[in-house]
């Protein structure tokens, strides 16, 4: 982890609701100590980054060092780096991928992703315990620390293609720039654009016809990425690089 993310129970006294960059106590033990010690291999008086989950970011000097705990003295002063102006709707990959799918999402900087049914997601997938609330958040939670950053996405679960496209998404993508990303179309992907973006990207094999003609007809326009077809995993940062370099 290139971050120590903390939560507002981590911490011991009530500086943290104090002055910002007021310097406050926190102890860590389970996951995050193990990965001080060993990984940082961090000693009383050596500083790592830190942040707060959904706040500010800083760093914490290690006061103090023993058998299955480590207390840091944290000041927060900055804010973590913005978010990319897209939405994501994600068309639910299989679980496997998903963990990484979620990671990559979030260590990129998407804020709001939707998972939603297509034809070829298999129902199976709906059933996968990495669904659930804790295990969506703990992969979000791997791609925070991965990239320095600290705001939480917002994801939200859709089964039902049809009415999710026509009664939600217009409301959803209300004055952004629509784009599906479909192999079987003339149109590049953009690159660099300035736009709010909602951004709809397919199972494995792609949305079919039907899918991709309700999407056109909310508004979406359809783009590729050439001629090679990409898994789900590869594909979402290749267009995220190109719609949005160096954000």
């Amino acid at each position: 982890m290139n971050l120590i993310l903390l939560e507002p129970g981590d911490f011991l006294d009530s500086g943290l609701a104090g002055e910002p960059g007021s310097p406050v106590i926190t102890t860590l033990r389970g996951r995050r100590f193990q990965h001080i010690t060993e990984v940082h291999r961090a000693d009383v008086g050596d500083t790592l980054k830190v942040g707060l989950l959904d706040g500010q970011m800083g760093e914490g000097e290690v006061v103090e060092h023993r058998e299955g705990q480590i207390t840091l003295r944290v000041s927060l002063h900055r804010a973590p780096p913005p978010p990319l102006p897209l939405t994501l709707i994600l068309a639910l990959p299989r679980p496997k991928m998903l963990k990484r799918t979620i990671q990559h999402a979030t260590a990129l900087g998407v804020k709001q992703l939707y998972l939603i049914n297509a034809y070829r997601v298999e129902k199976s997938y709906w059933q996968s315990p990495w669904l659930s609330e804790e295990k969506l958040r703990e992969q979000c939670v791997l791609g925070l620390e991965q990239a320095v950053d600290t705001a939480m996405p917002k994801i939200e679960l859709r089964k039902r293609f049809k009415p999710f496209v026509e009664d939600e998404l217009p409301d959803i993508a209300a004055g952004s720039r629509k784009l599906v990303a479909h192999p079987v179309t003339d149109t590049p992907c953009p690159v660099d654009i300035p736009d709010q973006t909602t951004l709809a990207v397919g199972p494995e094999g792609g949305f079919i016809p039907y899918e991709v003609e309700k999407l056109q007809e909310a508004g979406f326009e359809s783009v590729h990425l050439g001629p090679r077809i990409l898994r789900v995993e590869t594909a979402l940062p290749v267009l995220l690089a190109r719609l949005f370099p160096g954000r």
